[in-house]
């Protein structure tokens, strides 16, 4: 059935070590043999081997000159391989189990694995303590993982003879000549590229089963629908704990359940992707878009707004037609042969406003902010309540400046970012992301090196941690990313800086220089929220619905104990509102207990509670969210700290 192995040959082969060092092994040496001869300890902590930038088993043989890095189990990146194994343990297991059920495909991904399943009835959530408890035993044994080389055919019809057809499936529409690799763990065995750690022992006990759901082969409606066991898997025990915490947190955190308690926005089918703002959630956005357009007047901007239908014309001059076009909303019109279609950005908008008069060097750097709903088609699974929706505010940016102003502009745009989200308490552990070209691009090489170099050169400057991330950028320009952590450690990519050198020639874009000649300006994209709809998500998510306090939409509510201090109450909602803050008064015949916490799951920051010690007295009594001291002082001073205290920033 499998080939021969390949017979090492006696002759020697040479391996550099991380460090540059250099080391003599017999040819067929393998990973674990080199681990072994540099230490006994190195060996037992080892989970792979790096083979010039390939990741290969420990036990697979090496018959050539390689660069080599050993990889040890607790190492970061050996996590993935934790869960590819785990993988193949749910695998074994759910076969131990239900014999008959046919295996699919289970890999790696974000936290965890999955694998597909085709047996007569579906698996449910009660089925997987059972499956856990079996992987478990399975892990302990301590099975090694064999890797073998099968002859095409013959593992077809394996497969098939097991009653495996999927598999079989698999192994036809793999391209001819690709190499039919097995890995075996005891009597167990799967199709797979491989590379596994030594044994089950390697990927522990910190692993759990989280949910099963349905899927279709190969992702295909028309294909048999599949059950799909979902799983996590971690370093450790802790690494676990702490996962499942965050998921419990997440949940709690969810903003579309804060939505509905805090009465902010809905959604609804008829507007697929699109949201409802009720009045306390647009008092979120507009109070959010007060402090933006307060923010970028300062620091120079104009504003401006752009149509939303455009003709495909402009589109297509940009760059954007043949990139997007399956993303846009599009309308034919029977005057003319030319569709238009929603925006899904701005930039050629705002390109427009640029080329309206002429432009000269004395212009420059021109800074253009538009806030304008964009649209963009998101297929119904990929929809997340704020998070993605289909027609959303971008906080949009287009700065136009010569080649000399280019970087010092970059720079103030990354100290306009930090600023923002240091108002809006997210600006703790920021990371900035360099992405690079992309394989798919327009333009010059010479001017993506003159962006690239540019962006290289702010990074120098703005004291930031920052990774790269080659070939992530944007068809037409390299850019900055700035990703955000929130309270439970979650990523969030936010605002991102662009230097295009492309769109302003394809537009045309120009102005008269000091020499009298004409030149071409260099683009910069900005945006600080990006989505501002996904922005108000995560912060409701950050924050946990109780935002900062000038953000709230109900600020304080007033509430008397009894009738007799209704006449009180209501005085005192007057001076709140008459103040500036937004109040609300809650006179309903409840008692003062309920009426507390309904306000308290509402995130209201501050309940005034008054009775009639507090109407003689000309006091309140101050309750703050999230804390159960009570506070006593005179409404006047009451009221001048509640105005202190939600203040906006700027």
């Amino acid at each position: 059935m499998k080939s021969a192995q390949t017979q090492p040959n006696k002759d020697m082969i040479t391996i550099t070590l991380p460090d540059g060092a250099t080391r003599e092994y017999d040819a067929g040496t393998t990973g674990m043999d080199i681990a072994e001869s540099i230490s006994k300890s190195l060996a037992k902590a080892c989970a792979m081997i790096e083979v010039n930038g390939e990741y290969w088993d420990l036990s697979r043989a090496i018959d050539m000159d390689a660069t080599i890095r050993l990889v040890k189990r607790d190492d970061e990146e050996s996590l993935e391989f934790i869960r590819h194994d785990c993988a193949h343990v749910l695998a074994e297991a759910v076969q131990e189990l239900f014999p008959g059920t046919q295996v699919t495909i289970g890999p790696t991904i974000e936290d965890g694995f999955y694998y597909d399943f085709a047996r007569n009835e579906p698996f449910t959530t009660d089925d997987l303590p059972k499956i856990e408890k079996k992987m478990a035993e399975i892990i302990q044994r301590g099975a090694s993982f064999e890797r073998e080389v099968w002859n095409r055919d013959e593992a077809i019809t394996y497969f098939k003879d097991k009653g495996e057809n999927y598999k079989a499936e698999l192994i036809q529409d793999l391209p001819e000549g690709e190499p039919i690799t097995i890995y075996k763990q005891g009597d167990w065995l799967d199709l797979c590229r491989g590379p596994h750690m030594p044994t089950t022992k390697h990927i522990g006990q910190a692993f759990k089963l989280m949910k099963v759901a349905g899927a279709y082969w190969r992702g295909d409606s028309n294909n048999a629908m599949l059950t799909r066991i979902y799983g996590t898997a971690w370093h450790t025990q802790k690494d676990l704990d702490a996962y499942l915490h965050r998921l419990e947190e997440a949940e709690k955190r969810d903003h579309r359940k804060l939505g509905k308690e805090m009465d902010l926005f809905h959604f609804q089918e008829e507007a697929p992707g699109q949201v409802f703002w009720h009045n306390n959630g647009w008092i979120i956005y507009t109070e959010l878009m007060n402090y933006m357009r307060r923010k970028v007047r300062a620091h120079g901007y104009d504003e401006i707004n752009t149509p939303q239908l455009l003709d495909s014309r402009f589109w297509q001059a940009s760059g954007h037609w043949d990139k997007y076009r399956e993303n846009m909303f599009l309308f034919e019109d029977e005057d003319t042969d030319h569709p238009a279609a929603l925006k899904p950005m701005s930039c050629p908008g705002g390109a427009q406003v640029y080329k309206s008069g002429g432009k000269s060097y004395r212009d420059l750097p021109c800074r253009l902010a538009e806030f304008g709903q964009v649209f963009r088609k998101e297929a119904s699974g990929a929809r997340h309540g704020l998070m993605r929706v289909q027609a959303f505010t971008q906080d949009d940016a287009h700065i136009f400046c010569t080649h000399d102003q280019l970087e010092d502009e970059v720079v103030k745009m990354c100290d306009l970012i930090k600023e923002v989200y240091a108002d809006l308490g997210m600006a703790d552990h920021i990371t900035v992301h360099f992405s690079t070209r992309p394989e798919q691009r327009i333009g010059t090489e010479e001017d993506w090196d003159r962006a690239e170099a540019g962006l290289r050169k702010v990074l120098d400057r703005i004291d930031m941690n920052w990774v790269i991330n080659e070939g992530d950028g944007a068809f037409y320009a390299p850019k900055l990313d700035f990703k955000l952590l929130d309270a439970i450690g979650r990523e969030w990519q936010c605002g991102t800086v662009q230097v295009d050198m492309n769109m302003p020639n394809r537009l045309k874009l120009e102005y008269i220089g000091e020499d009298g000649a004409r030149h071409t300006p260099h683009m910069i994209h900005r945006a600080i929220l990006g989505s501002v709809e996904r922005f108000i998500g995560v912060m409701i998510e950050h924050y946990a619905g109780k935002l900062p306090h000038w953000l709230a939409p109900v600020q304080c509510v007033v509430t008397p104990i009894t009738d007799d201090a209704g006449e009180y109450a209501q005085n005192t909602f007057n001076q709140l509102k008459n103040s500036g803050l937004r109040a609300d008064i809650d006179l309903r015949n409840e008692k003062i207990n309920y009426k507390i916490r309904e306000h308290s799951v509402a995130k209201v920051p501050y309940i005034f509670v008054v009775g009639k010690r507090e109407a003689e007295s000309g006091t309140v009594a101050i309750r703050q969210l999230g804390s159960q001291d009570q506070t006593i002082l005179p409404l006047d001073e009451a009221v001048a700290m509640l105005n202190d205290n939600c203040k906006a920033p700027f």
